[in-house]
């Protein structure tokens, strides 16, 4: 691991058959880019096969987007995510638009600005992804750091270190990288608050 940064330990040691993970909200907030991090990070730091999509809305801003990945240690033959094991919503939107075809074992993970009212049958966890970039950092463009750290300690679905990794690589020589790197280790700080009610998927 790089510069001394820190990560939570790997959940599991499991072999995965096949995950599948949607992060949705609107244009702005990083979700595309959000979906190709964590996709690269499972792919070369941990070595696991993966397939990763996006979708965007008709506004390049504000307009709903999605990035999908699908996780697996054989080969992946179909690469569409009809159904989720994994759903990261930060918008009222999304939540309401794909909680319903998240599975009823899997969890939903969603910003408690995202969530009026329970929809679906997987578990809904809550958590204040924007109102802690806004505290920690004066700015909610973080957010999605925040997220991709508290993915990794809450569900195992990526190491921390490989995420760490692939920010530095990413990031490396750009005046946003400290703050990402800060963003996604106060992910797995959310993760340790909420670790009683984790469901592992390795």
């Amino acid at each position: 691991m790089k510069n001394g940064t820190k990560a939570t330990a790997k959940k599991g040691t499991g072999k995965i058959n096949r995950v599948t993970i949607r992060i949705s909200g609107s244009g702005g907030q990083g979700i595309i880019s959000t979906g190709m991090l964590l996709g690269e990070a499972i792919a070369i730091g941990d070595e696991r096969n993966v397939s990763q999509s996006q979708s965007y809305g008709p506004e390049a801003r504000g307009g709903a987007t999605c990035a999908d990945i699908i996780v697996s240690d054989g080969e992946i033959f179909f690469p569409e995510c009809n159904l989720l094991d994994i759903l990261v919503a930060f918008t009222y939107e999304a939540y309401e638009k794909y909680a319903s075809l998240t599975r009823e074992k899997g969890i939903i993970i969603a910003d408690q600005s995202a969530v009026d009212v329970l929809s679906g049958t997987a578990e809904t966890i809550k958590v204040p992804f924007i109102e802690t970039a806004r505290e920690k950092f004066s700015k909610s463009i973080v957010a999605n750091m925040i997220a991709l750290g508290f993915l990794s300690g809450y569900t195992g679905i990526v190491t921390g270190g490989s995420l760490l990794d692939v920010v530095n690589d990413h990031y490396a020589g750009s005046k946003h990288r400290d703050a990402n790197i800060r963003a996604i280790n106060e992910g797995f700080k959310l993760a340790r608050e909420y670790a009683g009610s984790a469901k592992v998927f390795i």
